[in-house]
């Protein structure tokens, strides 16, 4: 299936295009407007994206809202994760906030919702994932992005961070690999 994923960035096609093997995963179009992610929940975030991305082009389209929830933190950044430490933050800027934010480390999590709306616009569905972890409290690796260099997943035993881990091994345990997963037995059936 063909697959309009609701993102221009290169590395979130790439990686989705690799989790959803037997589906064409393409990136949205330049003139098509997003709304803003000012949801309250990652759910909320991603099905407006899809919505307008499957309303714009007439098919079916993906979307994912993802973060990481700090338990020092009461559940924060959430759904402003990548806006954490400001609208024009980079990821370097977001990781250096956590690391101050949270100094002794603690436990936290990666949360991925992927929502999936149909050409017609009448059919929705959710998919969730979630991967529990540990903060460092330096960062480590140069894999990945975000908040991965200070993310121990408590899946793999070697004590690495998300970002000293293999494009291999952090899909099977990433958050946005187990909602992929999710989304492609779904589509399975389908």
């Amino acid at each position: 299936m063909r697959l309009v994923l609701a993102t221009r960035n290169a590395h979130k096609v790439r990686e989705l295009g690799e989790l959803l093997p037997g589906h064409t995963i393409v990136p949205l179009g330049g003139d098509v407007v997003l709304p803003p992610e000012t949801g309250s929940t990652f759910a909320e975030n991603a099905l407006g994206k899809a919505r307008a991305a499957a309303a714009a082009t007439g098919e079916p389209a993906i979307a994912d809202d993802s973060g990481i929830c700090v338990a020092a933190l009461g559940g924060a950044p959430g759904v402003r994760s990548a806006r954490w430490a400001g609208e024009d933050a980079t990821d370097a800027d977001n990781l250096q906030l956590l690391l101050t934010s949270v100094p002794d480390g603690g436990d936290l999590e990666y949360v991925c919702v992927i929502a999936f709306v149909d050409a017609a616009g009448d059919r929705e569905e959710i998919f969730e994932g979630r991967c529990a972890g540990v903060m460092t409290t330096e960062p480590r690796g140069t894999g990945g992005f975000g908040y991965d260099p200070a993310f121990v997943p408590v899946d793999d035993s070697s004590g690495r961070t998300m970002a000293e881990l293999s494009s291999v091994e952090k899909d099977a345990i990433s958050h946005r690999g187990r909602a992929a997963r999710a989304l492609l037995a779904w589509l399975a059936t389908r």
